[in-house]
């Protein structure tokens, strides 16, 4: 059994991620949400480490990894993946990806000749679809518009000086997501270009065999969202775990690891 954690260097930025597993098993990257670590994923990693050789990233921004230079898309952070596997050698890999992480697995098993080097797919509370939106969303939305548009007609010299004030106001932080609050740099910036991409014209181009195994309660990503990616994916299917959220590996850990199992292995 391997356990280490080790330094995988990409594009000036020092990546961080842990290993466990049997080092003649397949390999299983594993890719965390938004806002979160290797260390919410490594509980589902070790149940996991029996049946295959995990790696588990801080993807750049998170954990223990550096923050990008400039602001990454959600194709940055598939170069960063599609890039590592090429490195390691790797004859092909299994992926298991959660909320953030399922935004680039979907970009990435989309990419021509992408079935060469990924084979499974399990997705748990994936992110990228185009969510619905009530009269508050848009009520949020037209108020920041409103809010800026004195702003704009300054000139440049003071423009960049006057929004930076204006987004440090607390009606400005209230009108933004709690995730968008807590951010600066280049991570806010990174924030907005990935979450503002709907990644529905790719799911029919993803020829991978892909589990969706969801949380019935997920209230960040909803079911319907899941049925949505099942209804794109050719060889798509969903299950639904009763009483769990959008970690629905953190609220049943032991039902979770069983199906997991059984895909991989099956």
């Amino acid at each position: 059994m391997i356990e280490s954690t080790k330094i995988y260097h990409y594009n000036n930025l020092s990546l961080s991620y842990n290993r466990v597993g049997v080092q003649d098993k397949k390999p299983l990257i594993i890719l965390h949400g938004w806002g979160s670590s290797k260390q919410v994923m490594m509980p589902l990693a070790k149940q996991l480490s029996d049946i295959r050789d995990c790696y588990v990233f801080d993807l750049p921004g998170f954990g223990n990894s550096s923050i990008p230079h400039e602001s990454w898309s959600v194709d940055d952070y598939a170069d960063l993946i599609q890039e590592f596997i090429a490195n390691q050698e790797f004859d092909s890999v299994d992926l298991l990806v959660h909320s953030f992480g399922g935004r680039i697995a979907l970009k990435l098993c989309a990419r021509p000749n992408a079935k060469q080097h990924i084979n499974k797919v399990l997705i748990t509370g994936g992110a990228g679809m185009k969510p619905k939106r009530g009269w508050k969303y848009y009520l949020r939305k037209y108020t920041a518009k409103l809010l800026k548009a004195p702003f704009l007609i300054l000139p440049p010299s003071l423009r960049g000086k006057a929004l930076g004030w204006l987004r440090n106001t607390s009606l400005w932080k209230a009108l933004g997501s709690s995730d968008y609050s807590k951010l600066e740099g280049t991570m806010r910036e990174t924030f907005v270009k990935t979450v503002t991409e709907y990644l529905e014209p790719y799911l029919p181009k993803i020829p991978h065999e892909v589990l969706l195994l969801w949380g019935e309660n997920d209230e960040a990503a909803p079911l319907y969202q899941a049925k949505r990616m099942e209804e794109g994916i050719e060889h798509a299917e969903l299950v639904v775990i009763d009483h769990a959220g959008h970690y629905a590996f953190l609220d049943r850990p032991s039902h979770f690891t069983s199906i997991a199992k059984a895909f991989f292995e099956g």
